[in-house]
C-alpha cells in the first residue's frame, strides 16, 4: 500500500492523524482568515460597482503574485526550524528566528519596491479605462506598503508553527480579519475624514492589517513564557549575512514554485481582461473562492512539512514516510468534501460576490471546473509540503514549471485565445487547461514523494 499505511496499526494511525490535525487546524483557520480578507475585499468592492470589482480583482492578482512568491522564500524557515526542533537544538532556534525576521524584512522591502516600479508597465499592458486603471494602481500601492510587515509575519509564523504553537497565529489572524472589515468600509466611502477611494481603499486596508498582524504576533510570542526557553527576544541580533544564502538556496525554489502556481492564475486574469469586465469579474470571483478553500490543503501541507521536518531532525525516517501517507489521505478526504460543496452550492456562492445575474451565471459554470480539480490540486499541494519537510525543493519546482506554465498557461492560451486545436473556447479554454495542469502536477508530485520517502527509509536501514 502507498506509503506503507497498512503496516501501521490503527492506534498509531489515529495518533499521527490527530497530531497532524491538531497542528493543521489552527493554521487552517488562520489561513482562511487571511484569504477571507481578499474575499471581503472582493465582495465589498463588488457592491460598489462592477468596475470597482474588476479593479480590485486585477490589483489583487498583482499583490497576491508578489506576496505568495516572497512568502514561499520565507517558508524555507519552516523546515530549518522544525529540523532544529526535532534534533533538540534549543539554543539555535532563537537565533535562526531572529535572522529570519531580518530575512523577511529585506525580502518585503524588495517586494514593496517591485510593486511600485511595475505600475507603469501594467498601465501599458492593460486596455481598460483610465478610471479603472487608476483604482488598480492605488490598490497596489496600498498593499505594497504592507509587504515588509507581511514577510516578517511569515518569519514569526514559521517560528511559532515549527514549535507546534499554532494557536496564536490563528487568534491574531482572526482579529485582523475583523479589523479589515471596518477599515475597508471607512476607506471605500471616506468616513472620519479619510479619502473616499472606492474599491482601491481595500488595498490600503490590507496594508494596514498586515502591519497589525506582524506587530501583534511579535508581541504575543515575545510575552509567551512557554517560548522563553528559545530566546526569541533574549537579545538583539544584527543581520548575519552569512546565514541568508542557505535560506535563499532552500527558499528560492519554493518561492519560484509558489510564483509559478499563482502567476498562472494572475497571468490568466490579465489575459482574459481583453474579454471584458464581465468575464474578469466572474473569473476572479471563482478564483477568490477557490483560494479560500485552497487553504485547507495548504494548511495540511504546512503542518506536514513541520511534522516531517521534526521526524527527520530526530532521525525517524519511517515516521516521516508514514506521516506523508497520512497527510495525503487527509487531504483527499477534505478535497472530496470541498468538491461536493462547490458542486451543490455554486450559484449561492456566486450570488455572494455580485448581484449581477450575468456574473452569477458565468461564475456558476466556471465553478464546475473548480470542483473537478479539487482532488488533484490537494494532491500536488500536500505532496509539495511533504517534500519541503525533506528539504527537497528543486525537482518539485521543475514539475510546477512544466505543469503550470507549459500546460496551464501555454495550453490555456492555445485553447482560449487561438483556433489552433479547435475553435477558440475563451474563458472555458483557460479553465480546461487548469484542470489538466493540476492533474499532471498532482500525480507527478505524489509519485515523487513516494519514491523519496522510500529511498530515505532504505538509506537509514543500511
Amino acid at each position: 500500500m502507498l506509503f506503507n499505511l497498512n503496516h501501521a496499526g490503527g492506534p498509531r494511525l489515529r495518533r499521527e492523524a490527530g497530531s497532524l490535525i491538531h497542528l493543521a487546524l489552527p493554521m487552517m483557520v488562520a489561513q482562511i482568515a487571511q484569504v477571507a480578507t481578499a474575499f471581503v475585499d472582493t465582495v465589498m468592492a463588488g457592491r460598489v460597482s462592477t468596475d470597482d470589482l474588476a479593479a480590485v480583482s486585477l490589483g489583487a492578482s498583482v499583490f497576491i503574485t508578489v506576496y505568495v512568491t516572497l512568502m514561499g522564500i520565507v517558508t524555507a524557515l519552516n523546515p530549518i526550524l522544525s529540523h532544529q526542533f526535532g534534533a533538540g537544538d534549543t539554543d539555535e532556534i532563537g537565533e535562526t528566528a531572529r535572522q529570519g525576521i531580518w530575512f523577511g524584512l529585506i525580502l518585503g522591502g524588495a517586494g514593496l519596491l517591485l510593486m511600485l516600479l511595475i505600475q507603469p508597465l501594467l498601465r501599458q499592458w492593460l486596455q481598460l479605462s483610465d478610471g479603472v486603471e487608476d483604482k488598480i494602481m492605488l490598490f497596489i500601492t496600498g498593499t505594497a506598503i504592507g509587504m515588509p510587515a507581511a514577510m516578517m509575519h511569515r518569519a514569526l509564523h514559521a517560528f511559532a508553527s515549527s514549535l507546534n504553537r499554532t494557536r496564536p497565529i490563528m487568534v491574531v489572524s482572526l482579529v485582523a480579519l475583523l479589523l479589515n472589515i471596518p477599515l475597508n468600509y471607512m476607506l471605500i466611502h471616506g468616513l472620519f475624514g479619510l479619502p473616499a477611494m472606492g474599491g482601491a481603499g481595500c488595498g490600503w486596508a490590507t496594508g494596514i492589517v498586515m502591519w497589525f498582524n506582524a506587530i501583534t504576533l511579535f508581541i504575543y510570542l515575545a510575552r509567551n513564557k512557554s517560548l522563553s526557553v528559545y530566546g526569541l527576544t533574549r537579545r538583539f541580533s544584527a543581520p548575519q549575512w552569512q546565514r541568508f544564502p542557505p535560506m535563499l538556496k532552500l527558499g528560492l525554489p519554493i518561492g519560484l514554485s509558489f510564483f509559478v502556481e499563482v502567476s498562472l492564475f494572475s497571468f490568466i486574469a490579465l489575459l482574459v481582461s481583453q474579454l471584458g469586465t464581465l468575464v474578469v469579474a466572474s473569473h476572479q470571483a471563482v478564483l477568490n473562492f477557490s483560494s479560500l478553500i485552497y487553504m485547507i490543503p495548504q494548511s495540511i501541507a504546512t503542518a506536514l512539512s513541520i511534522r516531517i521536518g521534526q521526524s527527520i531532525g530526530a532521525g525517524d525516517y519511517a515516521g516521516a514516510r508514514l506521516i506523508s501517507g497520512i497527510g495525503i489521505a487527509l487531504g483527499l478526504a477534505a478535497a472530496v468534501l470541498t468538491m461536493l460543496l462547490v458542486l451543490f452550492c455554486r450559484s449561492d456562492i456566486m450570488a455572494m460576490y455580485s448581484p449581477d445575474p450575468a456574473v452569477v451565471a458565468l461564475g456558476s459554470t466556471l465553478m464546475l471546473f473548480a470542483a473537478f480539480y479539487q482532488l488533484t490540486d490537494s494532491m500536488q499541494t500536500i505532496a509539495s509540503g511533504a517534500l519541503r519537510g525533506y528539504k527537497i525543493t528543486h525537482l518539485p519546482m521543475m514539475i510546477h514549471i512544466v505543469a503550470f506554465w507549459g500546460l496551464g498557461l501555454g495550453l490555456g492560451i492555445v485553447l482560449g485565445l487561438t483556433d489552433w486545436l479547435m475553435p477558440r473556447q475563451g474563458i472555458y479554454g483557460f479553465w480546461s487547461a487548469l484542470v489538466v495542469s493540476l492533474s499532471v502536477a498532482g500525480l507527478s508530485l505524489v509519485g515523487y514523494l513516494s519514491h523519496v520517502s522510500r529511498q530515505r527509509l532504505h538509506r537509514q536501514t543500511l
